[in-house]
């Protein structure tokens, strides 16, 4: 795809682009320019509901009780010096 930037150096993005990533007016954009090639990479306007539910099926939790029942038991049985 390619779009054209204009005099005033804006540019457009194109429908496609904006459908697969779910961008819309308001959502930011972030420029990132390595040196090499530039990324751009959508913010959109509500990132915390954007991620909802993105972690779910991880089992997050009972991963974190088991690593803090780990602590507790390094923490109990320290190794010896």
């Amino acid at each position: 795809m390619r779009t054209t930037l204009t005099k005033r150096s804006q540019t457009v993005v194109p429908a496609i682009i904006r459908e697969r990533y779910q961008i819309k007016g308001g959502d930011y954009l972030e420029w990132i320019d390595d040196g090499r090639v530039i990324k751009v990479i959508p913010i959109p306007a509500d990132p915390i509901k954007f991620l909802r539910g993105s972690a779910k099926g991880e089992r997050l939790t009972e991963r974190l009780i088991e690593s803090r029942r780990e602590d507790r038991q390094r923490e109990q049985n320290p190794i010896p010096a």
